[in-house]
């Protein structure tokens, strides 16, 4: 039988609170909190392991729509042989000339939804079978999800998951990559709008420079609706960035309103490395003078500056446009 916590102070939910709140709990358990379906989707398709799961069976019985790991409370199992199938996310397909790149391994091949929940089951119960582990899956009553779940028009799924070892070395890129870098951006949700963008904009990787906020807080994670799951990001010193992009061969285009160009007026068409800093005070003088190019967006109103994430959307749409023009041209 599945275990049911119905208190909030049973030491499980007290951890999981802890890591919803704290870096430092994070990083000393080397896991983060992912809540809701989608979300969770993203990260399992990305390779992430999931180490705890916590369920709300009312909520989950009663899906409002989209994709729902069912519990079947005869066999203690999830899935369903009904679930559609989704597009692959595999490491060949990442990896490919002119596509996204990626970091580490990713699990690949066609997978239902029923299989990638599988996955997450034999992850937290340590083995290939598809057992029950009653020390990794937990369900919750209806009062301890309503303290845990960070949201309204909550889903009934909640899991740490492990924090993955991301170097920058082990970012593999494609020929002429789009990268994004951000120093010391401090915001969440900043952020995770900003990774929102990249994705939609299939850039090849995120850079976040001496960052100011926890690549996992689940605020970034709402944020980025699991764009941080589906764009590779590293955090790393804006030296070892700079190094990084240079041995590469890479076009350093940094935004900045002294001495630049219109952004539409600088070629992104080659690999190119699209760098924002922080709204209050822009990007340090490490980052300006390794620059290739200054460019600018034109501030037609009263104010000088825009939101970085919308800025960062700009410029990203920007490279989208040159590059699909350059294709459309040949």
């Amino acid at each position: 039988m599945t275990e049911v916590i119905t208190s909030a102070s049973n030491p499980k939910i007290k951890r999981l609170l802890a890591l919803q709140q704290k870096s430092s709990a994070r990083r000393e358990a080397g896991l983060f909190v992912v809540e809701g379906r989608r979300e969770l989707r993203h990260c399992l398709d990305a390779g992430f392991e999931i180490d705890t799961i916590f369920h709300c069976p009312g909520l989950l019985s009663t899906p409002p729509g989209g994709w729902v790991p069912p519990v079947h409370e005869a066999t203690g199992g999830y899935g369903s042989s009904a679930a559609p199938a989704r597009k692959p996310f595999s490491s060949e397909a990442v990896t490919a000339p002119g596509n996204r790149a990626t970091l580490g391994t990713v699990r690949g091949g066609t997978a239902s939804e029923a299989q990638r929940w599988g996955r997450a089951k034999r992850d937290v119960s340590g083995g290939s079978s598809p057992r029950r582990n009653s020390e990794k899956v937990f369900a919750v009553s209806g009062d301890v999800y309503r303290k845990i779940a960070m949201r309204e028009g909550t889903e009934g799924v909640i899991a740490e998951v492990r924090i993955p070892e991301r170097r920058l070395e082990d970012l593999s890129l494609p020929e002429n990559p789009l990268v994004m870098v951000l120093e010391s951006v401090e915001k969440p949700g900043n952020l995770g709008a900003v990774l929102r963008s990249a994705d939609a904009a299939g850039a090849d990787a995120v850079l976040c420079c001496d960052p100011l906020t926890d690549l996992w807080n689940p605020n970034l994670i709402r944020a980025s609706v699991g764009a941080v799951f589906t764009v590779p990001c590293v955090c790393c010193g804006s030296e070892e960035a700079i190094a990084f992009l240079k041995a590469r061969g890479i076009r350093i285009l940094t935004a900045q309103l002294q001495d630049s160009s219109l952004y539409y007026d600088c070629g992104m068409t080659g690999g190119t490395a699209l760098v924002m800093g922080t709204e209050a005070t822009g990007l340090t003088p490490q980052w300006r003078e390794a620059a290739d190019a200054h460019i600018r967006i034109p501030m037609l109103g009263a104010l000088d500056s825009l939101n970085v994430s919308v800025s960062a959307a700009i410029l990203l749409f920007e490279a989208v446009r040159q590059r699909q023009n350059t294709r459309n041209d040949g």
